[in-house]
């Protein structure tokens, strides 16, 4: 696919930054705009506005281009106030259609408390091939409307660290597991049928055993469920975690089908959560989760 705008840090592109190339797309262009970003450290907090459309990143090389920032909730603004969770993005996506491939995408503040490596608030976003970095609160799905597509994918964190109320669908990611914590906080809407999908992924890290759960509900309805995952023994039996509320118990809804691995404790697992049937499993699909939409026909 022949780039539209090329980025690379040593001038040999259109442009040497990232956000110089997004301010460039047309708004609201219906075709893709192509954005070839050469190899490189971009140290950039960036913006994709809403108006700019069918955007896409594609990396020179997954582990040498590098999207980075280091805001954090507790860091002060302008105003001498703290910036917060939402504040602390690196990226901000809004535009609808963006995708991504082959970038590594980080949060560089490490382990400070909240600490946002994207803050993904658009609608039908793809990301294939991509790294997402950081600790607490790694990547932040937001928006109950947005569905988002994430396909073999690197995520690591600590706690929370795939959180939010968007629908996301991750096909055979891995998702690395620091220290202890908690790998989703969800916030689905109680109208919304899907949250979290979790397909053929990998759950790996460096936690010690019993370190981790599946999930917590941020919000009352959080709905999450991992497909055929591999999971480790630093997966605690009851695997899920209900934030402290029992109220939670009866509105989440957490789910599993045919879990691997060392963490796999069907019988110990929380007993408001679900094994699924067979046939629940089958509503399982893409176009179903996405309510029409299939990213793997784009």
């Amino acid at each position: 696919m022949k780039p539209d705008f090329v980025v690379a840090a040593d001038g040999s592109g259109n442009f040497k930054t990232v956000q110089e190339a997004i301010h460039a797309v047309p708004d609201f262009r219906n075709k893709i705009t192509v954005i070839f970003i050469k190899k490189g450290i971009y140290k950039e907090k960036l913006i994709l506005a809403a108006s700019k459309k069918n955007v896409k990143f594609i990396g020179e090389s997954l582990k040498e281009t590098i999207l980075t920032y280091d805001d954090y909730a507790q860091k002060k603004n302008a105003f001498g106030e703290e910036k917060g969770t939402s504040g602390s993005s690196s990226f901000y996506i809004y535009g609808e259609g963006f995708s991504a491939e082959n970038i590594t995408f980080e949060n560089s503040s490490g382990p400070v408390g909240q600490a946002v490596a994207v803050w993904a608030g658009g609608d039908k976003l793809i990301f294939t091939n991509c790294r997402f970095l950081d600790f607490q609160d790694t990547l932040y799905t937001y928006g109950g409307n947005n569905r988002q597509y994430y396909k073999n994918c690197y995520i690591e964190g600590t706690v929370d660290f795939i959180f939010g109320a968007s629908t996301a669908w991750f096909e055979s990611c891995t998702i690395f597991c620091k220290k202890a914590g908690y790998i989703t906080a969800a916030s689905t809407a109680d109208t919304t049928k899907f949250g979290y999908v979790f397909n053929k992924c990998k759950i790996k890290g460096d936690a010690p055993a019993n370190s981790f759960y599946l999930g917590r509900p941020w919000r009352p309805y959080a709905k999450v469920a991992y497909l055929n995952c591999e999971l480790p023994d630093f997966i605690r039996p009851e695997g899920w975690n209900n934030w402290g509320k029992e109220s939670n118990e009866k509105t989440a809804y957490y789910a599993e089908y045919k879990s691997t691995g060392k963490g796999a404790d069907p019988k110990s697992r929380a007993n408001w959560s679900h094994q699924l049937t067979e046939e629940e499993y089958k509503s399982y699909i893409l176009e179903n989760v996405f309510r029409g939409w299939n990213p793997e026909t784009k």
